[in-house]
């Protein structure tokens, strides 16, 4: 009997999770939709273009709320085993509710595990694919901007002429080995410019050991300068903000090749706040289980069950706020980045941990 009713805990819980899942990712279609058909509105594409794009990003957005969904699951669950008696019947067979707790609290801990070691890479990939498809119908759009092995690229439209701006690797507010491509409307070459180094840190870059090469006669005649200058729709933050979307990588990606990373340019920091971030995710709904468990089994009446939904959703939304607060501290250097990002889990496994020692006393 003991391994039945464990195994009816573990198949409804997933049922319901599922259930969950599917509807934040409707609810997510639906939202996501209309941005992609307002992109593609002007753009000679089928109308299951955007249906498709949105349906292969919606998977990644839904990891970044998984705590959320894994809170609602939980919350779902304890309600309907307590209002249908269901959880009477275990206290019967000797499932308290400590006991019920550990059990779905160390089922959310080992999907999101599996979570983050076998469905996030399918979800990076899917972004990649977003990304990539996004990025090749912007070319006749607007600005390109994209980072591979091959370095940083660039791609500017001006009224007269466009330019295209390839880097080995960004350092610091620098972008080294520089080569830019000045084009006109017929994408003939008009002057192709190298640097050493060029400097970044606003809108007017400025380019030391420059050569300038222009055709003249059909011949490329080249000119060296010490500094030259020119201007840009970009400079260092917006570009870095570019990248502070890790969402292509998964966290098998970023644990094999994070020294590679590391070197090809990547923000040390931004790579730490990413890892440790998605390291932190089996944690966050343990924790976010354990809340929904304080909530739901203080009582086994049917009653303030409106009550208990609508507090147990400000306590997650709140949850979120200090989350996201506390990054924002760690990426302005208030507090150390890695603080920042396991702070809220110390926090809430303390309020869980109490909350937890009262249930188990009902």
């Amino acid at each position: 009997m003991s391994k039945v009713l464990f195994k009816y805990i573990i198949l409804k819980y997933f049922k319901i999770f599922i259930n969950v899942t599917l509807v934040f990712y409707l609810f997510g279609i639906i939202l996501n939709l209309f941005e992609e058909i307002e992109f593609f509105k002007n753009l000679n594409v089928s109308i299951f273009t955007p249906l498709i794009l949105t349906s292969i990003l919606i998977p990644g957005m839904l990891i970044k709320i998984l705590p959320f969904i894994i809170f609602i699951s939980s919350m779902w669950f304890m309600l309907s085993i307590r209002n249908n008696k269901d959880l009477l019947t275990l206290k019967v067979f000797g499932y308290s509710n400590i006991k019920i707790f550990f059990i779905l609290a160390l089922t959310s801990f080992i999907l999101g595990w599996a979570i983050l070691i076998l469905i996030n890479p399918i979800t990076s990939s899917m972004s990649k694919y977003y990304e990539k498809t996004k990025s090749n119908y912007s070319r006749d759009i607007d600005h390109l901007v994209t980072f591979n092995k091959n370095g940083l690229w660039i791609k500017e439209y001006f009224d007269d002429t466009h330019r295209v701006i390839s880097a080995n690797k960004p350092q610091g507010l620098n972008l080294l080995d520089v080569t830019i491509f000045h084009l006109d409307e017929n994408s003939n070459l008009k002057e192709k410019i190298t640097s050493n180094k060029v400097n970044i840190s606003d809108k007017k870059w400025i380019l030391e050991n420059v050569t300038i090469f222009k055709p003249i006669n059909g011949v490329l005649e080249s000119k060296k300068l010490e500094n030259f200058e020119i201007f840009s729709n970009y400079d260092y933050e917006k570009i870095n903000s570019l990248f502070k979307n890790f969402d292509t990588m998964s966290f098998i990606d970023i644990v094999i090749n994070y020294d590679d990373l590391l070197d090809s340019g990547y923000n040390k920091s931004f790579l730490k706040q990413s890892l440790h971030t998605m390291l932190s995710i089996p944690f966050f709904l343990l924790l976010m289980t354990g809340l929904a468990s304080v909530f739901t089994m203080n009582n086994l009446q049917k009653s303030d069950n409106v009550r208990l939904i609508v507090l147990g959703l400000i306590t997650s939304v709140l949850t979120f706020y200090f989350k996201d607060l506390s990054l924002a501290l760690g990426q302005t250097d208030r507090i150390p980045l890695i603080l920042a990002v396991w702070a809220p889990v110390m926090a809430l496994s303390f309020f869980t941990f109490i909350g937890v020692l009262q249930i188990n006393e009902k």
